[in-house]
C-alpha cells in the first residue's frame, strides 16, 4: 500500500510538474539505394520510449526532455543495428543510414554498465537474446530459453526447474532481475527455480563475470538482465498472441499480452498458462515430472518530457512434481523406490500427485526516471512475496512453508555527461523477512538488511574507453531461535558482514571491425541463510545439510579479457577469464557421516570453505558467406579448482562444443518471408573433473536438432509459425548438471515442438 501510495502522488505530482519539452525528429535511409527504409524501429531504451518509422522513413519522438545524453538505437532486420550517443539539448532532426548486413553486431547494453552504451564501448563480456531468438528454441522456462549462450549452462531438477550457471557460479553467484528488480525466491535452493514469465520478455541480456560494483552481494558469476517490452509508440494500441506444444512432455505454453499509449499514458496486460506431464527419456517417463504454471503482469505509468513513471505487477504461481519420489494419491503412502526404473513410472496426465511444490510469486516494481536540467534521477522501489508450499501427504496442508518478504529499493543519479566523461553515484538495498509456517522447517525464521553504495566514471576517447567504480556494501543476517520437540533447532544467531570492492574496465576499438575489452577487480557474497544454518532435509534432496554460523564472506579477485572481429560476414570472439574466490563456500561429506531422518538413512553434508579458482575460455565464430547461408559455432570451457585440497570444485559443466547451421532463402513469394532451415550439433564432452566427495563423472554425447519456420502474411495480418526438433535420434544420455543423475533419470528425450506468434495491431 505505501509503494502504492508513492505511486498515485508521484502520478499526481508528474501532471502537475511543469517541463520544458523538444521533440527529435529524423529519417531512416538505405546506404546503397538511399531510399527510406519503412518500419524501423527507433527507441532510445534509457527514456523507455520508441516509435517506428513512416513509409517515408521519417520518425517522431514529442515531449522528450531538453536535457540529457541517451543512447539512440536503430533496428531492421537485414541491416547492422545502428546506436549513437544523441545530446537532446543539441540535436532536433537527424539523419540515420542503415547498412546492410547478415550479422548483428551492435546492440544497447543496460546490464553490465551503469547506463545505456553501444557494446562496442562497453568492456564486460555481454551476450543479448532478442524474443525472435527464444521463439526459434522453444524451452521449458527463461533459464533453459538462455542456456545455449557461450559459457551459461543451467542445474537442472526435471524439465520445470533450471537454475542458472555462468562460468561456473550459480545459487546466490549469480544475480536474475525482472523489472528492474533482483530477484529474490529461495535462490539457495537447488530445486528453486526462477519464477519469472518467460514469455513476458522482450530480450534478455547476459553479463558473463562479476559485477559487484553495480549490482553489490551475489553478482560474483555474472547478471542475468530480463527486459520487459518498452511501450508502443504514443496513440497506438497492440498486443500479441503465441502458443507452443512440445510432443515429449505435452508441453503447452499459451500466452496473450495487449498494451497501450495514450498522451504518454501507458498500459499493458498480460497473461500465461503453461503446462505438461512427467518428460519422457529414452528408457521411460520420469515420475512426478509434471507441472502447472499460471502468471498475470500489468503495467501502468507515464512517458513525459521529465522523464517516465512505471508501476509493475506481476503474480506468478507454479505447481510442479518432485522428480525422484514415486507419485502417490493424497492420504497414501508414498510408492516404495527400490531401484532407477521406479524412477521411470511417469504417465501423461496433467494432473499433479504427491508430493509437489506449489509455489506463489508476487512482485510490486515502482521505476522512475527523473531529468533535471544538471542531472538525471533513476529509482526502483519494490515489494516482494515468495511462498513457497511442499505438500506431501496432503494437497491442502503444506508439510514446509517459507514466506520471504522482500522490500528493496535502488537510486542511481546520472550528473549531466560530456562527451568525454560520465559521473554516476548510487545506493541500494533491502529489507527481509523470512518465516516457517509448516512443521518441517529446513532454515529458521530470521531478518536481513543490506545496503550499498558506490561511486562510478566513464572516460571517453576516440576509439578507447575507460571506466572505474569503488563500492562498499554491509549486509546484517539475525536468525531466531527455534525450538522442537523440547529440544532447540535452531538457535540465536546474528551475522554483520561488510566489503569494499573495485573495478576498472578497458573497451579499445582498433577500427570499425576489431575491438579489445578487458577487466579486473574485486568483488564478494555474503553467505546466505542455508549456509549459515540449514539444519534438515526436505523434498527434492537427498542429503541433509548443515549450515555453519561462522562462515566468513566470499571475496573474488578477477580479471578477464576479450577480443572480437566483426563485419557483415564474419562475426568471431575469444573470450578469456580467471577468477580467484577466497573463501569460497561449499557443501562436504566428512569421514562418510550419516544421520537418521524421515525413516531414511541420508549423508550429512556441513557447509565448509576453501580458497577457488575458477578459469575458462568462451569462443565463438558465425560465418555468412551469403545470405543464404548462416553458419554458427560456440565453445565454452570452465574449470574450477579448490585450491586447498587440490580437487575439482562441484557442479562444473562439462565443455561443450556448439555447430548450426542456417539456410535463410529469400523467396520470391509475398506471403512467405524470413523462411529458415536449421540442422544443428551439441557436442558435450566427457566431464572427469568431478568433486570426489559425491559427484561421479559423467560421459561424452552428441545431441542432433533441427528446425523450419517463417513469417506468413495473409492480407494485413501477419504471423510466424515454426517446428523445431531436439535430440532428434533419442539419445540416451544425462548432463553432468543434472541432479536427478544420481538416481538413474536421464535428459529429455526426443521432443517436437510446434509453435505460432501472433503480434497485432490494434490501433
Amino acid at each position: 500500500m505505501k509503494t502504492l501510495t508513492t505511486f498515485l502522488f508521484v502520478l499526481l505530482f508528474a501532471t502537475r510538474m511543469s517541463a520544458a519539452a523538444l521533440t527529435l525528429s529524423g529519417q531512416v535511409t538505405d546506404a546503397i539505394s538511399q531510399q527510406a527504409v519503412a518500419g524501423a524501429i527507433v527507441s532510445i531504451p534509457e527514456l523507455r520510449i520508441s516509435v517506428n518509422t513512416d513509409e517515408n522513413g521519417r520518425f517522431l519522438f514529442q515531449k522528450i526532455p531538453t536535457k540529457g545524453r541517451f543512447v539512440l538505437e536503430v533496428r531492421f532486420l537485414g541491416y547492422s543495428t545502428f546506436t549513437q550517443t544523441v545530446d537532446l539539448g543539441e540535436t532536433a532532426n537527424l539523419n540515420i543510414i542503415l547498412s546492410e548486413s547478415l550479422i548483428e553486431v551492435h546492440e544497447v547494453v543496460v546490464t553490465g554498465t551503469v547506463s545505456g552504451a553501444d557494446n562496442r564501448r562497453n568492456s564486460t563480456a555481454v551476450t543479448s537474446i532478442s524474443k525472435e531468438e527464444m521463439l526459434n528454441r522453444p524451452s521449458n522456462n527463461i533459464v533453459d530459453a538462455i542456456s545455449r549462450v557461450p559459457g551459461v549452462s543451467q542445474i537442472t531438477t526435471g524439465a520445470a526447474v533450471s537454475k542458472p550457471v555462468i562460468r561456473g557460479l550459480s545459487y546466490n553467484r549469480v544475480i536474475t532481475l525482472s523489472d528492474g528488480v533482483k530477484q529474490e525466491g529461495q535462490q539457495w535452493g537447488d530445486e528453486h527455480g526462477i519464477e519469472i514469465d518467460q514469455y513476458n520478455t522482450d530480450r534478455v541480456e547476459v553479463l558473463r563475470g562479476a559485477s559487484s560494483l553495480i549490482y553489490g552481494s551475489d553478482a560474483l558469476g555474472g547478471v542475468i538482465n530480463i527486459l520487459e517490452p518498452l511501450p508502443v509508440a504514443e496513440g497506438k494500441i497492440k498486443g500479441e498472441v503465441l502458443s507452443n506444444y512440445g510432443s515429449n512432455n505435452g508441453l503447452s505454453g499459451n500466452s496473450a499480452m495487449l498494451q497501450g499509449n495514450t498522451k504518454g499514458f501507458i498500459w499493458r496486460a498480460r497473461g500465461t498458462h503453461k503446462s505438461a506431464y512427467a518428460y519422457k527419456t529414452p528408457l521411460g517417463r520420469a515420475s512426478n515430472s509434471a507441472f502447472n504454471e499460471t502468471n498475470y503482469s500489468a503495467q501502468i505509468g507515464l512517458n513525459k518530457s521529465w522523464g517516465y513513471t512505471h508501476l509493475n505487477f506481476s503474480s506468478f504461481n507454479t505447481k510442479l512434481g518432485i522428480p525422484g519420489h514415486g507419485d502417490h494419491e493424497e492420504g497414501e503412502e508414498e510408492h516404495e523406490v527400490s531401484h532407477a526404473n521406479e524412477f521411470l513410472s511417469g504417465n501423461k496426465s496433467r494432473k499433479l500427485n504427491l508430493p509437489f511444490q506449489d509455489i506463489n510469486h508476487y512482485k510490486l516494481a515502482l521505476n522512475n526516471q527523473f531529468v533535471f536540467n544538471k542531472g538525471r534521477l533513476r529509482s526502483t522501489l519494490a515489494f516482494q512475496d515468495n511462498q513457497r508450499r511442499e505438500l506431501e501427504e496432503s494437497t491442502s496442508d503444506p508439510s514446509l512453508f517459507f514466506d520471504l518478504k522482500t522490500y528493496s529499493y535502488d537510486f542511481k543519479y546520472y550528473f549531466n555527461n560530456t562527451e568525454k566523461w560520465e559521473p554516476v553515484i548510487g545506493v541500494s538495498g533491502s529489507f527481509q523477512n523470512s518465516k516457517n509456517k509448516a512443521e518441517e522447517i529446513l532454515i529458521p525464521d530470521y531478518e536481513s538488511q543490506d545496503i550499498g553504495g558506490f561511486a562510478y566514471i566513464k572516460r571517453n576517447w576516440a576509439n578507447t574507453s575507460i571506466n572505474a567504480g569503488l563500492r562498499f556494501d554491509y549486509r546484517h543476517f539475525k536468525g531466531l531461535e527455534m525450538p522442537e520437540d523440547d529440544e532447540v533447532l535452531f538457535g540465536d544467531f546474528s551475522n554483520d558482514f561488510s566489503n569494499l570492492s573495485g573495478a576498472i574496465g578497458l573497451t579499445h576499438n582498433f577500427n570499425e571491425n576489431i575491438t579489445f575489452k578487458a577487466n579486473a577487480g574485486s568483488a564478494f557474497r555474503a553467505p546466505n541463510i542455508a549456509e549459515l544454518s540449514s539444519n534438515g532435509v526436505h523434498e527434492g534432496t537427498f542429503r541433509y545439510e548443515v549450515g555453519n554460523t561462522n562462515l566468513d564472506p566470499e571475496r573474488s579477485y578477477y580479471a578477464d579479457a576479450g577480443l572480437e572481429f566483426h563485419n557483415n560476414k564474419i562475426d568471431a570472439h575469444l573470450n578469456l577469464f580467471n577468477n580467484y574466490i577466497d573463501n569460497y563456500i561449499y557443501y562436504r561429506q566428512t569421514a562418510n557421516e550419516t544421520i537418521e531422518a524421515e525413516e531414511r538413512t541420508l549423508p550429512v553434508f556441513r557447509y565448509v570453505q576453501d580458497n577457488a579458482n575458477l578459469y575458462g575460455l568462451e569462443a565463438g565464430l558465425t560465418l555468412h558467406p551469403t545470405s543464404l547461408i548462416h553458419f554458427e559455432n560456440t565453445l565454452s570451457f570452465t574449470r574450477g579448482l579448490n585450491r586447498f585440497t587440490k580437487t575439482s570444485l562441484p557442479y562444473m559443466p562439462a565443455p561443450v562444443l556448439r555447430n548450426e547451421l542456417r539456410l535463410e532463402p529469400r523467396l520470391k513469394s509475398t506471403t512467405l518471408k524470413d523462411t529458415y532451415f536449421s540442422i544443428g550439433i551439441d557436442n558435450y564432452l566427457r566431464q572427469t573433473k568431478v568433486d570426489p566427495n559425491f559427484e561421479t563423472q559423467t560421459a561424452g554425447y552428441t545431441l542432433l536438432n533441427a528446425s523450419i519456420g517463417s513469417r506468413i502474411r495473409i492480407n494485413k495480418q501477419a504471423f510466424k509459425i515454426y517446428v523445431t526438433g531436439d535430440n532428434l535420434l533419442d539419445k540416451e544420455y544425462v548432463n553432468h548438471l543434472n541432479r536427478l543423475k544420481a538416481e538413474g533419470i536421464l535428459n529429455q528425450g526426443r521432443n517436437i515442438t510446434f509453435g505460432v506468434y501472433i503480434p497485432l495491431t490494434i490501433r
